[in-house]
């Protein structure tokens, strides 16, 4: 298995490694947004309560916490090592510091973006599932979301890190298609175009909500 953990930890296995786990992710968001938009039913919370208990009382989802875990973990640490790896290989420094040839400044700030939607995943996590962890089935998750999204403060960091999460993302679409070669020029055009439009309804569908409460739903 040594050939394996070798070819993994070679320069293509690390870009693979990333852009696995970034699909992984990128499908997560998707089911994970298609669930909080329960938020907006008119219900008193009704739905999203249900939605969450039902969630929470499936067996497989311990499980799959665990796997969604290790995937942040494995795309966070695959993200760093590449990022190192890229600003070690540049021999020598340049006095005027201009961008690459091609390059987009969607690209150009991964590691920032990255970075700061990393920041967002720990106070998100201690806001929620921490909560609810600890504290049971009891929770009243709805009210919980809608008490946060009430703080100006606490939103407008949300929207902020969403819009960020969004020029992560439309890189990171692209970036993933390239990895297994699929940046033919007869298709990538529309694989730009798709991971563009994923970025923006991600981060509009995400910070929506916070909108939403703030301006008085519910």
């Amino acid at each position: 298995m040594s050939w394996f953990f070798r070819s993994l930890d070679s320069s293509i296995g690390k870009k693979i490694l990333m852009a696995l786990t970034g699909l992984f992710l990128i499908l997560f968001l998707m089911i994970h947004l298609a669930g909080n938009l329960a938020l907006f039913k008119n219900d008193g919370g009704l739905a999203f309560n249900n939605y969450s208990s039902t969630l929470r009382s499936l067996p497989v989802i311990p499980i799959l916490e665990i796997g969604l875990g290790l995937g942040f973990l494995l795309h966070i640490i695959q993200g760093v090592r590449l990022w190192w790896l890229n600003r070690s290989a540049r021999s020598e420094k340049y006095k005027i510091n201009t961008p690459s040839k091609g390059s987009s400044i969607f690209s150009r700030t991964m590691v920032y973006t990255g970075s700061i939607t990393f920041i967002f995943l720990v106070i998100h996590l201690r806001s929620y599932w921490y909560t609810v962890i600890t504290e049971g089935h009891e929770v009243d998750l709805f009210n919980l979301v809608k008490t946060s999204f009430q703080d100006p403060v606490y939103s407008g960091f949300y929207i902020v890190a969403m819009a960020l999460l969004g020029f992560h993302l439309n890189h990171g679409f692209q970036s993933a298609f390239q990895t297994f070669g699929w940046n033919h020029v007869k298709y990538f055009p529309f694989i730009q175009k798709a991971g563009t439009l994923y970025a923006i309804l991600m981060a509009v569908g995400f910070a929506s909500m916070p909108v939403y409460f703030l301006l008085g739903g519910q």
